[in-house]
Parts: structure tokens; sequence; C-alpha cells
């Protein structure tokens, strides 16, 4: 398929956007919320919590090295605890905002207080939390409870929001875990590095989003280094050495022979992957509209955001794009090994009015992985690619040229495709 017939509809109408937007964007949650006190009151015997399925745990990252940790439960008893749990299944199921949201909320987040070095620690409450991490379904445990939740939902752009917490007395496991034996090894072998753990686990099927909770609870790595890390931090470490793994996979793979376009929504995001000829380079490019989270202004101009790196990788953490930059290049690095090629790539975030909450870097994540399962557009040369796609982006091409390294053609050799 030609990319001018590709992008044929794309053009924005404004006015259209802003109806749009005011039809979808929901405040439900709000009302929402006004349930959770009556729900937990309804499950919560005394100052206990029975039979509660924990399904994820929540590392926080204040005041670290001494951190607050959790146990994320449903408050409704007959739920199933696997659909609370972050997954690209939400994607799969066509999750949208309101839905992330409501289910979060509805997650108890039973903290307590916890120094991060817990090389040895299998009992109490961070020990319950480690079980809870490294199991291979969601885990019943009995929680104590010191008192009724703080109704707030705390949003991040990076990991999926959490809802009420309370802090936990105590907590006992209810039944055995099952561990799975990848897991097992990880956890035996205390000479062996998180980064090698991690990569092995990938290997063995485990997506990030199970590395990541086993990560966090401080169950990967050297035994005398094994540390709680934050859910934050352990998010974006994840898809770091996945995909550093995954570059590593391609470095002598052949390149794409042509220019690839591919596109895919979700969640009021609109995403832009072109794969050119070329040797791995990569580059995130965000447009974030005005009225839209993290640019809240509604009459002000687009954000733009960007990081990038050449062959060998970056060396540093990227300064502008966070966790999205890790995220996306982890979902183009997976179909470049699948298909067995390297390419030179950018990928373009359009974050439009409609994406009024955020969700965590998993919609990003699955957004890309997901681009990939439609039909891709050709282009003559990148430089082409770009202009035949300016009028489906939110910005000027002078604009794009000025924030991304790739458009303004500093690297050559894509000027001569």
């Amino acid at each position: 398929m030609r990319l001018d017939e590709f992008v044929e509809g794309f053009e924005r109408d404004e006015a259209a956007e802003r109806r749009r937007l005011a039809e979808e964007k929901s405040y439900a949650i709000t009302d929402y919320l006004d349930d959770v006190e009556r729900q937990f009151e309804s499950v919560v015997q005394g100052d206990s919590l029975f039979g509660s399925t924990a399904p994820e745990i929540f590392v926080g990252r204040s005041n670290y090295p001494d951190v607050s940790t959790g146990l994320l439960s449903p408050m409704d008893a007959e739920a199933d605890a696997t659909d609370f749990a972050t997954s690209g299944e939400w994607y799969r199921q066509g999750y949208e905002i309101d839905d992330v949201l409501q289910r979060r909320t509805g997650l108890l987040n039973s903290t307590r207080s916890a120094e991060v070095n817990v090389e040895d620690v299998w009992d109490g409450f961070v020990g319950v939390q480690r079980e809870v991490a490294i199991a291979d379904h969601p885990v019943d445990v009995e929680l104590g409870l010191d008192a009724k939740p703080e109704l707030d939902l705390s949003l991040d752009d990076i990991s999926t929001p959490t809802g009420p917490r309370a802090r936990a007395r105590e907590a006992d496991l209810a039944e055995n875990p099952h561990v799975p034996k990848a897991v097992e090894k990880t956890l035996e072998d205390d000479d062996w590095q998180a980064q090698g753990a991690m990569t092995y686990l990938y290997r063995r099927g485990f997506d990030v989003y199970d590395i990541n909770t086993i990560l966090s609870a401080g169950a990967l790595g050297r035994g005398r280094n094994r540390r709680l890390v934050p859910t934050r931090w352990s998010i974006t470490a994840v898809d770091d050495t996945v995909g550093q793994y995954l570059r590593g996979s391609i470095r002598n793979a052949s390149t794409v022979n042509e220019v690839q376009v591919w596109y895919n929504d979700y969640v009021g995001n609109d995403y832009w992957v072109i794969l050119a000829p070329g040797n791995w380079e990569f580059e995130l490019v965000e447009l974030k509209a005005p009225g839209s989270i993290w640019n809240p202004e509604p009459d002000g101009e687009y954000y733009m955001a960007a990081d990038d790196e050449g062959y060998e990788g970056r060396t540093g953490y990227v300064d502008e794009t966070s966790g999205a930059y890790y995220a996306s290049r982890l979902a183009v690095l997976e179909h470049l090994e699948d298909v067995d090629r390297q390419a030179t790539c950018l990928v373009i975030r359009h974050a439009s009015e409609s994406y009024w909450a955020p969700v965590g870097v998993w919609q990003i994540r699955e957004g890309v992985r997901h681009a990939f399962e439609g039909d891709y557009a050709t282009a003559e040369t990148f430089h082409g690619a770009i202009r035949q796609l300016e009028s489906a982006l939110p910005v000027s091409l002078s604009a794009l040229r000025r924030k991304s390294k790739m458009v303004a053609g500093i690297q050559s050799q894509l000027t001569d495709f």
C-alpha cells in the first residue's frame, strides 16, 4: 500500500476532536470512588481482610532506602484477581482509561514501611509480598490492617495507577504459592547478576510484566545485592535490559529492504512507526496536545520531546521521554527480532486531548507492539515518508524537523534513500 493512500482521512478536524473528547472523557471514576469506602466496609471484618487475593505488589520510591511497600488486593471478593494485574491482556480486551482506573481503584494497597535490603527476608509482611511476586498466579492472603483506607488515586506516567491505601499490621499466606522452575533457578543462584536473570526469564517466555514484579520484590540479582526496587524504576529497568538483549540479537541481521510505515492508536494516543533500511538507530518523538495530560493548558502549544540512540545504544538515561522511550523501543525490537531484521527506526507518539488521565507506560508498549499486527504502507525514502505524513500529524514538518534528529537529516545515511 502506498503511503499517500494510507494516510487519507487522517487530516485533523480540531472542532471534531474537541467534540469527541467531550463525549469520551468520563468522570464516572469520581462516582466510583464514592463506592470504595462502602465496599471496604463490606469486606473488612474488624481490622482484618480475609481471603483477599493479591495479583500484584507495589514498591514506592519516596524516602529511599526506606520505602513504602504494599500488597495490591481486590476488595471485591467475587472478582477475578487476574483481571486486576497489569498485562498486555488489557489491550487485547480493549480496556479504555475508565476501565483501567476502575480496576485500580478497586485494589486496596495494604502498605508497610520497609528497608530495601531483603537478601534473606522471607518472613513477615515483606516475605509475604515477595512470595506473592514470584508466584505464577494470584495468591490468597490474610491481612491485618491498622486503619481505614485513604481514598485517593495515585497517577503516574510510568507505573499503573494505584487506589486506596491502608496501613497493614501483618500479612499471612492463606495458601502455598506455586513458583515456576525458572524463577526458582534465578533465586537459587546467588552469583547471577540481575540483568542476566531478567534476560533468562524473558527467553523462557516470561513477559516484562512478570519480570518487573519479580525484580521489584528484590528476587533477582546477586544474593548480597538483592533489594526492593521501586515499581516505577523496575518497569524501566526491565524494558531497558530486555531491549538491550534484543538489540544484541539483531546486530548482525540483514536490514529491512524498504521504508515501512506502521500505525496504531490506543486510549487517546497515536503511534507512527517508521522503519528504514540501515543499521539499528532509534528515536522517539512525543507530541503532547494542549489540554492533554502533562500539557494541561488548553490554549497552549504542542509540547514536544525526543530522545535517540545509535547502533551501540545509549550510555545514560534519556533526558526527555522517560519510560516511554524504553517501552516503545522494546516493542520495536521485539518485532525486528521476530522478523530477523534490523532497521533505523523513528517512533512518533501523539498524546491527544483524549488521553485525559495517565495509565502507565504499559499502554505505550502495547500500542507499539500491536502496530505491527496490521498492514503497513511503503514510501520511496525516509524523508518522503515524513513529508507524506505531515497532513496526519498535529505539528508542522518544520517543527518536527527542529525537534527530531532523524527528521532533520543528522543521520546522513538516510538522505540517500
